[in-house]
């Protein structure tokens, strides 16, 4: 990933002759969701409160915590 002149994220995906082009398109999702762009958007849709959002993290936490203590 690189940024262009305008700051905005560049996806790049080199591909040599002769390679499946599935796998680079394969690749490039890969990479496109590690950005998190799609995440962002789906969550500026709506407005969250931020104690709301807090609260939705602290679940989150609580039940991340309770599946690690499940595996021990």
């Amino acid at each position: 990933m690189r940024l262009n002149s305008k700051g905005v994220i560049m996806i790049i995906v080199p591909i040599k002759d002769g390679k499946n082009i599935d796998r680079a398109l394969k690749k490039f999702k890969r990479k496109f969701e590690k950005t998190g762009i799609i995440r962002e958007l789906r969550a500026r849709q709506a407005y969250v409160k931020p104690s709301d959002r807090r609260r939705e993290q602290i679940k989150r936490a609580i039940y991340i915590q309770k599946l690690q203590q499940r595996e021990e």
